[in-house]
């Protein structure tokens, strides 16, 4: 660099040795053109040396972004710590959620949730996670850890406990609503278990550090999980969306979820329910100007339905029915259990004066009259259900009746919310539903609330759940979108292990997993069989078969008796019986010695037979039971 500037000082001073031999007015023009270029060149290189300056800033902002958006980095990378993840319930379903987080020496179990028959499942109530693979590591068990108080989250747990007992660590109004659950099921007595928590405070379970962190839903009080052990801090959001007006004041806590992003985070569990739905899920507060409107039209009773865990649109419908003057009769079990352990809780305050029972309401006019009642999924036991059926104690449905159905059928319960639908309808009320685009908010996230989530946690994998399988495929999509890398994502399924670390996400192994049948009128499991049973008589009826046979002529002693249900219709019967008669005879003629001493292995074949024949001529597979007597 020094030579360079050498060599140009040298040609300067050879052109000024020049320009001293020339005339005195182009002597003066080169002397103004040589200082002009010395200008020029102090500002090229000041103009290069600012230029660099810049670009080494543009270096730094560029490191600077990638090491605020992989803070993950921070996590020791020398951890040869594991974290093994199994979800027993909530993937591939809407609700049933349950999930197990394990290291080598001690699990947790994250929300014992149940989920809703199909149509096909007959006599089914609910449903509850198989409780196989807890059994195999119950000794590993230090704890059950719950996000919030929903059913699909709570509603097995009594059955659990039933079987297994752990301590349950949650904020207080989902321990409320347990302990209403298990004294509903005579296993009070397990409260001991018990384990109130605090919000933004660190409890050790085994080698978990977990921090409760506040989230809005549907449902007061639900929270989201910081997972700490050796190998990284995993967060599990819960059933969420973000709220910056809820009904309480209290918005999702989004300065928490944010610290622990940047402190690093190996994994993110992710609410994927409503992730096919664009932009933002509405506040909560966005239902009360509906509800005005409607309070302000009705000039007769009005009947509010809604889950009975969503206290704060209850406690909404209750405040518009006082500001227009009507008293309070909250109506279902469930319903009135849940709005009196919020109010005893202290979530909501309410003068109890205002309340009214059922067999009081016809003492009030119409119009000063609220009923808050269950029956928002069409639910045959429900209140509402019994009063469009007229076959409620105290509540028929009038024509001047108001009904609001404040709630979104569950998948699968479309049916049965249209059956209690027609039923109000024919009873001449009017009904408030779908057709108010405001009369009901989802509690969860839509796209851009699961951006936000993923921008502040900056998880380095991701394991979208909650949902089914197209539900956490969008997720997925999301979450690229977001720069998470592809690799770093597992779409698990139930029964699926996986196992995660500083390095890699794998599957680990399948357990066994499944659903058990609950008849929720004894609160007792139904056997697989039974279940099975009821499907094949729905499905293809049932042939009952009996007959008294000669063994030794080898021939029926008189007519048999052939009853069959669901296979034929009732002026078909005596043409069936016939053909049963004559299928008998006909196996007769051919069946081997054997059969006619034993009635047993003879009611087998005869089972056999006829099932045969009725499919080669009516394609199905009926219940065959034949009852043979031998002579």
């Amino acid at each position: 660099m020094s030579q360079e500037k050498n060599q140009e000082q040298n040609s300067i001073d050879s052109n000024t040795k020049k320009e001293e031999n020339l005339p005195s007015s182009q002597n003066q023009q080169t002397q103004k053109r040589n200082i002009q270029r010395r200008k020029n060149q102090k500002n090229d290189t000041s103009k290069t040396g600012t230029l660099k300056n810049i670009k080494r800033t543009f270096e730094q902002n560029e490191r600077i972004h990638k090491n605020r958006l992989e803070c993950f980095n921070k996590l020791n990378q020398n951890s040869g710590s594991c974290v093994r993840i199994t979800p027993l319930g909530g993937l591939g379903e809407i609700g049933g959620n349950m999930m197990i987080m394990e290291t080598k020496n001690s699990a947790i179990i994250i929300d014992v949730g149940m989920s809703f028959p199909s149509e096909d499942m007959h006599g089914v109530d609910i449903l509850i996670p198989d409780f196989s693979y807890l059994k195999q590591i119950r000794n590993k068990i230090r704890g059950i850890v719950i996000t919030h108080a929903h059913e699909d989250h709570i509603g097995a747990l009594p059955y659990l406990f039933k079987e297994m007992q752990f301590p349950i660590y949650a904020t207080p109004l989902p321990l409320g609503m347990i302990l209403n659950k298990f004294e509903e099921h005579g296993i009070g007595k397990y409260r001991s278990y018990f384990r109130p928590v605090e919000k933004r405070k660190i409890y050790k379970i085994g080698d978990f550090d977990i921090e409760w962190i506040h989230i809005t839903h549907s449902i007061i009080d639900a929270s989201a999980l910081a997972i700490t052990t050796e190998a990284g801090t995993i967060i599990h959001t819960g059933d969420f969306k973000i709220d910056h007006t809820p009904i309480d004041g209290y918005p999702t806590d989004l300065h928490r979820l944010a610290y622990y992003g940047e402190k690093g985070v190996l994994c993110l569990l992710s609410d994927s329910t409503n992730s096919h739905k664009e932009g933002f899920t509405r506040s909560e507060s966005s239902v009360g100007p509906t509800f005005d409107k409607i309070f302000a039209n009705s000039k007769g009773r009005v009947i509010m339905s809604t889950f009975s865990s969503n206290i704060h649109r209850v406690y909404q419908a209750i405040q518009y029915g006082l500001k227009y003057g009507r008293k309070v009769c909250v109506i279902g079990r469930s319903m009135e259990r849940n709005l009196n352990t919020a109010m005893e809780l202290g979530y909501i305050k309410l003068d109890r004066k205002i309340f009214i029972d059922a067999h009081e309401v016809g003492k009030y006019p119409d119009n000063k009259v609220l009923i808050v009642t269950t029956g928002s999924q069409g639910e045959t036991m429900s209140a509402l259900y019994r009063m469009a059926t007229d076959e409620h104690r105290h509540i028929k449905i009038k024509p001047t009746d108001q009904i609001i159905i404040s709630a979104k059928a569950i998948p699968g319960n479309e049916a049965s919310v249209s059956r209690v639908l027609n039923y109000l309808l024919k009873a001449g009320a009017s009904v408030a539903y779908q057709n108010f685009s405001e009369i009901h908010v989802s509690g969860h996230a839509a796209q851009e609330e699961q951006k936000l989530m993923l921008r502040l946690v900056k998880p380095k994998f991701f394991l979208p759940v909650h949902g089914e399988y197209n539900h956490v495929y969008a997720h997925k999509e999301t979450a690229i979108s977001c720069g998470i890398h592809p690799k770093n994502i597992y779409l698990m399924s139930d029964g699926e292990q996986v196992e995660i670390c500083n390095k890699y996400i794998k599957k680990a192994k399948t357990v066994k997993t499944g659903k058990v049948y609950i008849d929720n009128q004894i609160n007792k499991q139904i056997e697989d069989d039974v279940v099975i049973d009821r499907q094949k008589l729905a499905d293809s009826g049932i042939v009952m078969i009996v007959a008294q046979i000669d063994s030794e002529e080898k021939k029926i002693i008189g007519k048999p008796k052939v009853v069959s249900y669901g296979l034929v219709p009732d002026k078909q019967d005596k043409a069936f019986s016939k053909e049963m008669e004559a299928i008998l005879e006909q196996y007769l003629i051919n069946a081997r010695k054997e059969i006619f001493e034993d009635s047993k292995l003879a009611e087998s074949e005869i089972r056999q037979v006829v099932r045969k024949h009725i499919f080669r001529k009516m394609k199905k597979y009926p219940t065959i039971v034949p009852t043979i007597y031998m002579m």
